[in-house]
C-alpha cells in the first residue's frame, strides 16, 4: 500500500467533492463525468500511478453495478409499472387522507423508519419511490422535503440496527450482543430519523418548491385499482425481505420453508414478485403495453445506474487515502473512549461513501483498542458498536450509492440534496452519538 499521508487525504477528498459540485451545479456536467473526474483529481492529489487510477475506478465502478445494478432496473420496472396503473395515486390519496397534506412528510418519514427494519435503505427508496412521487404530486410539498423525509427514516435504522450487513458485522467483530445492539440501535434511531425529517422540513421549505410536474397513468378514474391491490406489489417484496432478514438470523438453513423464504426474500426476486403482482393492473390500462414500460424501465435505470457506478468509483479512490487508519494511529486520540470508534467511522464513511465498509472496517481498526478504549466488557462492547452505527450516518453525499439513488429516483439537483440530505444526515449522526453518550453514562 502506497504512504498517503493525513493531508493529502483529506486535500484529495475535499477537491474531489468541490469539483463534483462545481461541474454539476455551476456547469451542468453529467455527474457520471464529475465523479470520474473527481476520482482521478483525488487519484493525482494521493500520487496514484495513472494505471492504479484507472484500475481502482473499473474496480469500484464495477462492484457498485454489480451489487445494484438488477435491483436498480428491477426496481426502476416496478415503480413504472405502479405509476401506469395509477396505484401509486391510490395509495397517496389513501396516506393523504388518514394524515392530511401538512404531515405527509412526517408520514412518509415514520414509513421509511418502519420499512428500513428489515431492508437495505436503496431497496426500500426504490420501491417507495413512486408513493414519495405521488404523494409530493397530490399534496404539493416540495420533492426534496418528500424524498430527504423518506430517506432519513430508511437510513436511520440502516446504520443503526441488525439484521442490517454492516451493524452485524461490527457486531460480530467486536463481540457484543446482538439483540441488545438491536434493541438499543433501533430505539436511538427513532430520534435520528426525526431529527433527519426536522431538517428536512426546515430546510426544504427555504428552497423553491420541486415537485413532479405530473404522474403518468394509463389507468381510467373507474378502473384505478383497490387500496389493497395498490399496496400488494410493495408490500408484498417488504415483507418477504423482512422474513428472510429474521430467519437468516438464525443458523438453521436445512428447512425447506427457510431455504424458500431465503430464497424469495432476496430484494432481487421479491421485487420481481411485486412486478408479477402488480402486472394485473395492466389490463385496466389505457395506451402503454407492457413490452414498452419494460422498454422505458430499462432505459430509466440506465442512466441512474451510470451515475451510481460513477459514485462507486469515485470511492473506490478515496478509499485508497486510509483516513481512518491515520486517525487510529494517533495516540494522542485512543484516550477518547466511545468517541474515538464514532470519529474513525464517521472520518471512513464521508471518505469512502459506504456506511457499510466504513462500519466493517472501523470495527477491525477499533476492535485491537477496546482495552486502551475502555470498552473491552459486554457494555463497553454494545456502546462501541452504537457509536459505530452512529458514525456511519455521517457524511452521506457525492460519492454514496445511495445520495445518488435519492437523487436520481426522485429527479434533485447535487446543490439541493447537499444543502438538505446531506446536512440532515451530519445531524443525524451527532443525535445518535449524543445518545449514545447519555446510554454510557447509565451503562458505564
Amino acid at each position: 500500500m502506497n504512504n498517503i499521508s493525513l493531508l493529502q487525504s483529506i486535500s484529495g477528498l475535499l477537491a474531489g467533492i468541490a469539483l463534483i459540485v462545481i461541474l454539476t451545479a455551476r456547469y451542468r456536467i453529467h455527474a457520471f463525468f464529475a465523479l470520474l473526474l473527481a476520482g482521478l483529481l483525488a487519484g493525482l492529489i494521493f500520487q496514484l500511478p495513472l494505471t492504479d487510477i484507472l484500475t481502482t475506478i473499473k474496480t469500484g465502478f464495477g462492484q457498485i453495478i454489480g451489487s445494484l445494478g438488477l435491483l436498480i432496473i428491477l426496481g426502476t420496472t416496478l415503480g413504472l409499472i405502479l405509476e401506469h396503473t395509477g396505484s401509486t395515486t391510490v395509495l397517496a390519496a389513501y396516506v393523504l387522507r388518514q394524515t392530511g397534506t401538512g404531515r405527509s412528510p412526517l408520514a412518509l418519514n415514520i414509513i421509511g423508519y418502519i420499512v428500513g427494519m428489515p431492508i437495505f435503505c436503496d431497496s426500500g427508496f426504490i420501491v417507495l419511490s413512486g408513493l414519495n412521487k405521488a404523494l409530493a404530486w397530490r399534496s404539493g410539498v416540495s420533492m426534496v422535503i418528500m424524498a430527504s423525509s423518506l430517506a432519513t427514516g430508511l437510513y436511520a435504522v440502516h446504520c443503526m440496527m441488525p439484521p442490517h450487513p454492516g451493524i452485524t458485522a461490527a457486531t460480530g467483530v467486536i463481540q457484543a450482543d446482538v439483540g441488545r445492539v438491536m434493541l438499543f440501535g433501533l430505539l436511538i434511531a427513532l430520534p435520528a430519523s426525526f431529527c433527519g425529517y426536522a431538517w428536512s422540513l426546515y430546510a426544504g421549505r427555504c428552497l423553491p418548491v420541486i415537485t413532479p410536474g405530473t404522474m403518468e397513468t394509463d389507468a381510467t378514474p373507474e378502473a384505478l385499482p383497490s387500496v389493497w391491490m395498490a399496496v400488494l406489489p410493495i408490500a408484498v417484496p417488504i415483507l418477504l425481505i423482512a422474513l428472510r432478514s429474521v430467519f437468516t438470523l438464525e443458523q438453521n438453513s436445512s428447512s425447506p420453508l427457510l431455504q424458500i423464504l431465503n430464497l424469495t426474500g432476496t430484494p432481487e426476486i421479491a421485487i420481481t414478485i411485486g412486478i408479477v403482482l402488480a402486472l394485473p393492473g395492466l389490463r385496466k390500462g389505457q395506451g402503454e403495453g407492457f413490452g414498452k414500460i419494460l422498454q422505458e424501465g430499462a432505459e430509466k435505470a440506465a442512466g441512474i445506474l451510470v451515475i451510481i457506478g460513477g459514485g462507486g468509483a469515485f470511492g473506490a479512490i478515496l478509499a485508497k487515502a486510509g483516513i481512518g487508519a491515520h486517525i487510529a494511529d494517533n495516540p494522542a486520540i485512543t484516550g477518547t473512549g466511545i468517541l474515538l470508534p464514532f470519529l474513525v467511522t464517521a472520518i471512513l464513511k464521508t471518505a469512502q461513501g459506504s456506511s457499510t465498509v466504513a462500519i466493517i472496517t472501523a470495527a477491525s481498526i477499533i476492535h485491537p483498542l477496546l482495552p486502551a478504549l475502555g470498552l473491552h466488557t459486554p457494555n463497553g462492547s454494545l456502546l462501541c458498536v452504537l457509536a459505530m452505527g452512529a458514525g456511519s450516518m455521517m457524511v452521506s453525499h457525492t460519492n454514496d450509492a445511495y445520495f445518488w439513488a435519492i437523487s436520481r429516483f426522485s429527479g434533485l439537483e447535487v446543490k439541493d440534496m447537499l444543502r438538505v440530505y446531506t446536512i440532515a444526515t451530519l445531524i443525524m449522526g451527532i443525535v445518535a452519538m449524543c445518545c449514545v453518550f447519555l446510554l454510557s453514562l447509565l451503562l458505564l
